[in-house]
């Protein structure tokens, strides 16, 4: 057989080896959804990724990993730019404690521990009621495209794993933006309250019947039919 022949035989199944690789590191967005709250507009959002042995050696090894969740609201306009209503970040920060053997998963001044790596990433794969946009913020009635997506940020790693990072893909992790439309609840219209009929002047009270005359006694001069004499 011809090297010619042979050659993009080996290149295909090359390909084929590697398609499964080139996708599973990756993160993917399974479901995205707004709902309006008394405190403003909450986002909720599930992740599908896993680990390689990269990412989970250098957390057991004291290496501290931060992945970041964005949001974007904007509003379609044909005649001009789109609006860009709404950008929000979050940052989840994972880390290993090797005197508790815990995994803690912290956002802001909150944390939480967990006795597994796998327990920590459940975790991480569902963000819950995360506040995007404030109540006082009042968007308009036409419908709005709202995106968001999760990466590993390679900047926060350690010097030589961020020269690493650029070259390796085991040190890259991360989503497209996963797009949807969201209409935006319209304020209830309160009805205007009716006015009610003034109530009729209440009707004068009927005039007192005379009294029933008293019928004479027996024995008194009127009974007799007599007057005084």
């Amino acid at each position: 057989m011809r090297a010619s022949a042979i050659l993009p035989r080996i290149f295909l199944a090359l390909a084929c080896a590697a398609a499964p690789c080139a996708h599973a590191d990756d993160i993917e967005v399974i479901d995205a959804r707004l709902a309006a709250s008394e405190e403003g507009l909450l986002l909720s959002a599930d992740f599908g990724f896993e680990f390689n042995a990269r990412l989970g050696e250098a957390v057991a090894n004291g290496v501290p990993l931060y992945f970041v969740v964005e949001f974007e609201l904007t509003r379609p306009r044909w005649y001009w730019f789109d609006e860009n209503a709404v950008s929000r970040s979050t940052q989840l920060r994972l880390s290993y404690h090797a005197l508790s053997r815990q995994y803690r998963v912290s956002t802001g001044p909150l944390h939480q521990d967990y006795p597994t790596l796998d327990a920590a990433l459940d975790v991480m794969r569902r963000l819950r009621n995360w506040q995007v946009l404030e109540r006082s913020v009042t968007l308009g009635g036409s419908s709005y495209e709202a995106a968001v997506r999760m990466r590993l940020d390679p900047a926060q790693l350690p010097k030589p794993l961020q020269l690493s990072a650029l070259t390796n893909r085991e040190l890259r992790l991360e989503s497209p933006w996963k797009r949807f439309i969201f209409l935006p609840p319209r304020a209830a219209a309160r009805p205007a309250a009716a006015l009610a009929p003034a109530a009729p002047a209440p009707a004068a009270p009927a005039p007192a019947a005379p009294a029933p005359a008293v019928p004479a006694l027996p024995g008194t001069p009127e009974a007799q039919g007599g007057g005084t004499k």
